[in-house]
C-alpha cells in the first residue's frame, strides 16, 4: 500500500477531516520526494562514476566531469514533474567549455501536468522500461549561446514533453543552435572601475579625533610657513633694493702676508686700561660689556691697516685670483666678552678683519706661529720682545703727539738699516771702539753683504708686490712705497748698505742718510704710516712731530738701555 493510502487511511480514522487544498499540498510534497529518489536511482544505474551537480536557486544542471565532444547524455525520469537533464559537453579548440539549460520550474510544470501519470505507475514504468540511449551531438567551432527565453505558455511544451521526451530533447537542441546562429552574442555593460584614492583621502571620509588634530596641526603649520614665505620675500625685496656691497674673501694663510695686530694698537684703549689696572679685571668686564656699543676711537696702528686693506683692493683689481695679498689677524689678550665691542668697531670702521685671537689673559705669542704670522704689532713692549725672541717680526706701536695728513692711496713704509733691515754687526763696532773703527770696517768690507735684521722679511714681502704692480706698467702709480731712514753717512758706509739690497734682491724706493741728524723732521715730509727704528730717542723724535712709529727691541742697544 502507497504511502499516500496510508496516510489517508490514518486520517480517515482518527476522523479529521481535510480540505481539498490540503489533500494536494500532500500529494505534491508525496511525489516530489518520490522524484528525487527515482532521479538518484537513475543517475546510479545509467552513469555510476558520473556525479551531478544541480544548482537550486537557479534551476541549472552541469556536469562536474567532461563528456566527450560528440556524446551527450539525457536523463529521464518517470515522475509527477518530469525532470529532463540535458548535458551538453563542447569542446572547442581553445578550451573546455559546459553549456548549461535552464529547465522549466518544477512548480510551472506540476501545476501543468494535471493528466500525469500516478506516482504508483512511474517505478513499475521505470523498471520495465530501459533508458533511452544518448543521441550523439556535432561538434561546433563556434561557442554556444545562452537558450531563449521559456515561453508563457507551459502546458503545450509540458504535453510534448510527456508524449516524445527524447525528440523533444532534440529539439531544444537545433533550436539552441539555430539561436546561436541567427543571434548576436549578448554584450554587457560593463561598469567602469572606481577612481583610486589613497588611503589619506579614504580616511579623510571618516575622521576621528586624532585626525582633527593632525589637520590642526597642518593648518597651524601652513600659515607658519606662509609667514616664513612672506617674511623671506620682504626680505629679498629689502635686499634687492639696497645696493650691493659685496665683502671679499679673505686670503688663504699659506699664501697671505700675515699682520697680526693688538686691540690696544689698531684701537684707543687707554681708558679701559686703567680700569684694569687701578679696579681689577671683574670692574674691566663690566666697564666693557656696558659700553660693547660704543665705538673705539683709531690706535697708532689703525692708518697702517687701512692703507694695507687699499693695497689688497688695487691688486685685486688687477689679479681677481690674487692670493698673495695682506690678511689682518686680531690678536689680543682680552678675554671673549670684550670681542663683540671689538667687532662692533671694526665693522663701523669697515676694516675687513675676519680672523680674532681672543686669549682670556693669556699670552697670545703662542698663536703667532699658528697663525702663520709675517708682523707682529702690539702695545705691549714685552709682548713684543717675547715674540722677537721667537723669531718673529715685532715691534711696539707708539702714536704720534700730533694728528698729520696721511695718504690714502699709498702705503708708506719707513725703515731703519742697522738692527731692522740688517744686523746689529756696525752697532757692536761703534758701540765698542768708536765711530773712526766703525768708518774703517764699513769700507773694508763694502762688498760683503751685511747680515738680516729682523725686519728684512718684511721688506721682501713688500718687494714681492711691488713687482706684481711693475707687471702691469704700474711703477708711478705703484700703492706701496719703501723708504730707508738711517743715520749713516752715505760717503762712508753707504755703499755697502746699497749692494747688501742689491744682493738680497730687493729693491728700496728712496734711500735717506742722514749722517746721524734728527730723523723726525724728514719723517713729517715723508708722513709714512709706520717707521720702525731699534733707538728710542730716535722714536721720540720722530713721535714728537706726529709720525707712527714701532719700536723693534733687537740688538746690542737693547742690551746697554736694559
Amino acid at each position: 500500500m502507497s504511502q499516500t493510502s496510508l496516510k489517508q487511511k490514518k486520517k480517515n480514522e482518527s476522523g479529521t477531516k481535510y480540505s481539498k487544498d490540503n489533500l494536494e499540498t500532500e500529494r505534491r510534497r508525496d511525489s516530489e520526494k518520490s522524484g528525487a529518489r527515482l532521479s538518484t536511482q537513475m543517475r546510479r544505474a545509467v552513469k555510476p562514476n558520473h556525479s551531478l551537480r544541480c544548482c537550486a536557486m537557479r534551476g541549472h544542471l552541469s556536469c562536474r566531469h567532461c563528456l566527450s565532444a560528440a556524446e551527450g547524455t539525457v536523463l529521464l525520469g518517470p515522475c509527477r514533474t518530469i525532470r529532463i537533464y540535458i548535458h551538453m559537453c563542447l569542446l572547442w579548440e581553445q578550451g573546455r567549455q559546459i553549456t548549461m539549460i535552464r529547465l522549466p520550474n518544477s512548480s510551472t510544470t506540476s501545476r501543468t501536468s494535471s493528466t500525469s501519470l500516478s506516482q504508483q505507475e512511474l517505478p513499475q514504468q521505470l523498471s520495465a522500461q530501459p533508458s533511452p540511449p544518448t543521441p550523439p551531438m556535432s561538434l561546433d567551432p563556434s561557442p554556444p549561446t545562452p537558450p531563449e527565453t521559456q515561453p508563457k505558455n507551459g502546458s503545450r511544451r509540458s504535453s510534448k514533453m510527456h508524449e516524445n521526451p527524447e525528440a523533444w530533447a532534440h529539439g531544444i537542441v537545433r533550436d539552441v543552435r539555430d539561436s546561436r546562429d541567427t543571434q548576436q552574442p549578448r554584450e554587457y555593460q560593463r561598469t567602469p572601475p572606481t577612481e583610486w584614492k589613497s588611503y589619506a583621502q579614504r580616511r579623510a571620509l571618516y575622521p576621528t579625533q586624532e585626525d582633527r588634530d593632525c589637520v590642526i596641526d597642518m593648518l597651524r603649520k601652513r600659515e607658519e610657513e606662509d609667514d616664513d614665505e612672506a617674511y623671506w620675500s620682504s626680505v629679498k625685496m629689502l635686499y634687492e633694493k639696497t645696493p650691493s656691497c659685496s665683502r671679499p674673501r679673505p686670503p688663504k694663510p699659506k699664501h697671505a702676508i700675515t699682520i697680526a695686530v693688538s686691540s690696544r694698537a689698531l684701537f684707543n684703549m687707554v681708558d679701559g686700561r686703567k680700569i684694569y689696572e687701578e679696579e681689577g679685571l671683574e670692574k674691566y668686564m663690566e666697564y666693557q660689556l656696558t659700553n660693547e656699543n660704543v665705538i673705539l676711537t683709531p690706535g697708532p696702528a689703525f692708518r697702517f691697516v687701512k692703507a694695507l686693506q687699499h693695497v689688497n683692493c688695487r691688486l685685486r683689481e688687477l689679479y681677481p685670483d690674487e692670493q698673495d695679498l695682506f690678511d689682518i689677524v686680531l690678536m689680543t689678550n682680552n678675554h671673549a666678552q670684550v670681542g663683540v665691542r671689538l667687532i662692533n668697531s671694526v665693522n663701523h670702521y669697515g676694516l675687513l678683519i675676519d680672523r680674532f685671537c681672543l686669549t682670556g689673559g693669556k699670552s697670545p705669542i703662542g698663536y703667532l706661529k699658528a697663525y702663520l704670522t709675517n708682523l707682529y704689532l702690539s702695545a705691549d713692549s714685552e709682548k713684543v720682545q717675547e715674540a722677537i725672541q721667537e723669531g718673529i717680526a715685532s715691534a711696539t706701536m707708539f702714536d704720534g703727539a700730533k694728528d698729520i695728513a696721511y695718504c690714502d692711496t699709498q702705503l708708506r713704509v719707513a725703515f731703519d738699516g742697522d738692527a731692522v733691515l740688517f744686523s746689529d754687526e756696525s752697532d757692536h763696532i761703534a758701540k765698542e771702539h768708536g765711530l773712526d773703527k766703525f768708518f774703517q770696517h764699513e769700507a773694508l768690507f763694502e762688498n760683503k753683504p751685511l747680515a738680516q735684521g729682523p725686519l728684512k722679511g718684511f721688506l721682501e714681502d713688500l718687494g714681492r708686490l711691488q713687482k706684481k704692480f711693475y707687471a702691469k706698467d704700474e711703477r708711478l702709480l705703484c700703492p706701496i712705497r719703501t723708504y730707508l731712514v738711517t743715520a749713516r753717512s752715505a760717503a762712508s758706509s753707504g755703499a755697502r748698505v746699497l749692494k747688501t739690497l742689491r744682493r738680497w734682491g730687493l729693491e728700496i724706493d728712496e734711500a735717506l742718510f742722514l749722517a746721524g741728524a734728527p730723523k723726525g723732521p724728514i719723517l713729517v715730509k715723508i708722513r709714512p704710516h709706520i717707521f720702525f727704528d731699534d733707538q728710542m730717542f730716535h722714536i721720540q723724535g720722530a713721535q714728537k712731530f706726529g709720525t707712527v712709529t714701532a719700536h723693534v727691541p733687537y740688538g746690542i742697544s737693547q742690551k746697554m738701555n736694559t
